[in-house]
């Protein structure tokens, strides 16, 4: 009967502690560590070549944005200045823009952004939807403002 009570005993303990694992994974996973609280992407004002911007908010651990898709098509390059702080500005296609733990990353016109090109038709204050895959977070799917400077549409960034 001892024999049987301390097997109990140690598989009891086994499932609380599977239990309390369990109950951390779940903890932690309870919110996205990535999320996008803001996204626009600009109508093309001459050509086919657009820029797309936004805000990522990381709650976890450091990551990388790999890469972009959109709902309209067209190809999307990563883009950030060669220097930063210097005058003109000159960007390159980069392989990744960091994304800081415990932080806010912005891509806005100065700095790392989308060139998105051979998109289909945008139309001024409707959605596409973006699919952003980081390197560690894998892919999320948001949606993005279409707006068009031109006719005075704009958002938070220009403001």
């Amino acid at each position: 009967m001892r024999r049987l009570t301390r097997a109990a005993g140690a598989a009891g303990a086994a499932v609380m502690a599977a239990l309390a694992a369990a109950g951390c994974s779940a903890a932690h996973a309870s919110g996205p560590a990535l999320a996008v609280p803001a996204a626009y992407v600009q109508m093309p004002s001459s050509g086919d070549s657009t820029v797309g911007y936004l805000d990522i908010r990381n709650n976890g651990t450091a990551d990388q944005l790999v890469s972009v898709r959109t709902s309209v098509g067209g190809t999307v390059q990563l883009r950030a200045p060669v220097r930063p702080g210097a005058s003109p500005i000159v960007f390159h296609t980069v392989p990744d823009i960091p994304v800081a733990a415990n932080a806010m990353t912005q891509l806005v016109p100065d700095s790392y952004h989308l060139l998105i090109t051979g998109a289909g038709p945008l139309q001024d204050g409707k959605d596409i939807t973006l699919t952003l895959t980081f390197a560690r977070s894998g892919p999320i799917t948001i949606l993005a403002l279409v707006t068009n400077p031109e006719s005075g549409g704009s958002s938070y960034f220009l403001n």
